[in-house]
This record gives structure tokens, C-alpha cells and sequence, in this order.
């Protein structure tokens, strides 16, 4: 894999409010540092809503020497929205770029997390008109496109690297508008078993492929579900993590092994670059001493976050650490 890559979040804003409440530059750089020091990693996927703190985590990374692939993450906005963002975003990238390789990621799932695509007022209605409905699915598809293609010019008047779109399978983007293709490609006990046959399609296709938003939780059996992983928890009436629900019990080892093992999927099958979702979710709190309220239980992050704001590592951080040592 040429590219061996984490996920860093730098806050996602919803309804503007944003999901990470601080942010100290000093913390960033120490994460940073980290990322590439302690996992091995060559490269990070900065995700956020924040153009501002995008672009300053991006400088960060660049002396550091990582790749960078900037990727300004719209949630419930309006198509003109979501082009205001990336504009912002793209002469920002443009910036990082001369002193350093810079990969601009053009919206992540953009048909489920924002209107305009498909009917519904969030993202659980938006997913919820998919299912059973492959008519559904290949319209939003349609409307994507159309979407991308403007999106793509409005980039490229800014930003003059290298392109992305990290998809849903379903949504089918003109790849001829990328440099990459970016799949969101979670494995689950439903299609473990065509799972390495589905990279191995998608790389034999002849464009670099790169695969983001993988991982799962550390509780026992958050493998099968990967996908669902999260969902172990309750929220309040603002949407807020605020237990885990009855009858989960807690297992780093359980994430540890699904991410070795896809990663080494990813290697064999030929992926330029793999990206796990991800180092660390602040919001999903490490309570040792309260099992209903650890909700890092059902975080993907391979640190666990305390209350104090301190992280340690999980058992998933050095099962990644070793496999980017060793491909």
C-alpha cells in the first residue's frame, strides 16, 4: 500500500454547531506527531466542517511530512452550501500544497448527510427511503453527478492537485472527474465472505483506490455490525451520546482484530491507500469505572479519550501500528 493513513477529526459542524468544542494546535501537533511516529503512518485524512482548522491541522501535517488528504466534511447543507465550502476549502488546500502533497477530497457520502439528493429531513430518513428501493438509489446517483460535475469546476478554479470523492458504492460517481477512487467500504459478517473479492473488483478497474471510513467499535461482536457499530448507544434529547445501552461488554481486542485484518485485505488486494476511521471521537468519552456511560465502548477510535481530555492508545492502535510497519 503506498499510502497507510488514519482519519483525524477536527470538529463536524451540524446546524452550526460543531461537534469538537476546542481546539489547541499544540494537542493537534502531538496527535500528529504521533499518527506518524507511533502508527507508521504516511498520510492522514483530516475531516471537519471548519475550513479554518482544516487548513491549520493541514500546515501542521505538512511539516511533518505527511500526505494529506484535505477533506471538508458537509452535514445538512444545501447544494450552494456545500460549493461555498469547498471553494473555501480548495484555496486553503492550495495553500498547504506548495510545501507539501496534497490529495483534495470533494464530500464524503454527500447523498445521505446532506438535502437535495434524496427525500428526507436528516440522514436516517434519507437512508431509510434506500432501502429496498435500487430505483431510489440509481436517481440520487443522477442527481450526485450532476452535482459533482459543477462541484469539480468549482474546485479545480482553486485548488490544482489531486481529486477525490469518498462514496457510498451506491451512488456510482463519474469517476473520469478523479484521480482517485475513494470507497466507503465497511465489512460486516454480511459480506465477509465477498468482501477481498469486492477490493479486488474495484482495483482491477485501473484507477488508484483508496478506502476510508473503515473500522468498527470495541465491544464483543461490533465486527459483525461494523457498520451499525455505533449504534450500541443512547442519545439525548439534542442528540447527544449518553449511554450504552444494556448487555454490552467491552473489547479492544475484537477492533483490534477486524482492523489487522482488513488491512491486510487492502494490502493483498492491491490498495494505493487505506485510511481507518479513526484516531480518536472526544465526545465518545473512556469511563473505566462506569461501563453504562464508556461510551468510547462504541466509538471507532483507536485512542480512548478521558474525561480530562488525555487519550491512551487501544488495543486497535498497535494492531495498525504493526501492519503499517510491516507493508
Amino acid at each position: 500500500m503506498r499510502a497507510k493513513g488514519i482519519a483525524y477529526d477536527t470538529g463536524f459542524v451540524r446546524h452550526g454547531d460543531i461537534s469538537l468544542k476546542t481546539f489547541d494546535l499544540d494537542e493537534v501537533r502531538r496527535d500528529l506527531t504521533a499518527i506518524r511516529d507511533d502508527l507508521h503512518c504516511n498520510a492522514v485524512h483530516l475531516v471537519g466542517g471548519d475550513p479554518e482548522r482544516l487548513e491549520r491541522a493541514a500546515e501542521i501535517a505538512a511539516g511533518l511530512g505527511l500526505e494529506i488528504w484535505f477533506s471538508p466534511y458537509p452535514l445538512e447543507l444545501t447544494p450552494s452550501e456545500v460549493l461555498d465550502l469547498f471553494a473555501d476549502c480548495a484555496r486553503r488546500a492550495e495553500r498547504v500544497r506548495a510545501h507539501a502533497e496534497v490529495v483534495f477530497v470533494t464530500g464524503v457520502e454527500l447523498s445521505v448527510m446532506n438535502p437535495g439528493f434524496l427525500p428526507g429531513d436528516d440522514v436516517l430518513q434519507r437512508v431509510e427511503q434506500l432501502m429496498g428501493r435500487p430505483e431510489r438509489m440509481r436517481e440520487a446517483g443522477e442527481r450526485l453527478n450532476a452535482f459533482l460535475a459543477e462541484a469539480v469546476g468549482v474546485v479545480r478554479r482553486h485548488f490544482h492537485g489531486e481529486l477525490t470523492y469518498a462514496c457510498i458504492p451506491f451512488e456510482n460517481p463519474d469517476w473520469d472527474l478523479f484521480d482517485f477512487k475513494s470507497f466507503e467500504l465497511i465489512r460486516s459478517a454480511e459480506v465477509a465472505g465477498v468482501y477481498a473479492e469486492s477490493i479486488r473488483n474495484v482495483v482491477a478497474q485501473g484507477k488508484p483506490v483508496a478506502i476510508t471510513g473503515f473500522g468498527t467499535a470495541a465491544w464483543h461482536g461490533s465486527g459483525a455490525v461494523a457498520p451499525r457499530s455505533m449504534e450500541i448507544v443512547e442519545h439525548d434529547e439534542a442528540g447527544l451520546p449518553v449511554r450504552v445501552k444494556d448487555g454490552y461488554v467491552r473489547d479492544e481486542e475484537e477492533q483490534a482484530t477486524y482492523l489487522r485484518e482488513v488491512l491486510e485485505t487492502f494490502e493483498a488486494e492491491g490498495v494505493d491507500s487505506a485510511f481507518v476511521y479513526m484516531f480518536a471521537l472526544a465526545d465518545y468519552t473512556h469511563r473505566p469505572d462506569d461501563p453504562s456511560r464508556d461510551l468510547d465502548m462504541a466509538g471507532p477510535g483507536i485512542v480512548k479519550v478521558h474525561e480530562d481530555g488525555r487519550w491512551e492508545p487501544k488495543a486497535a492502535f498497535g494492531a495498525v501500528a504493526e501492519v503499517y510497519a510491516r507493508i
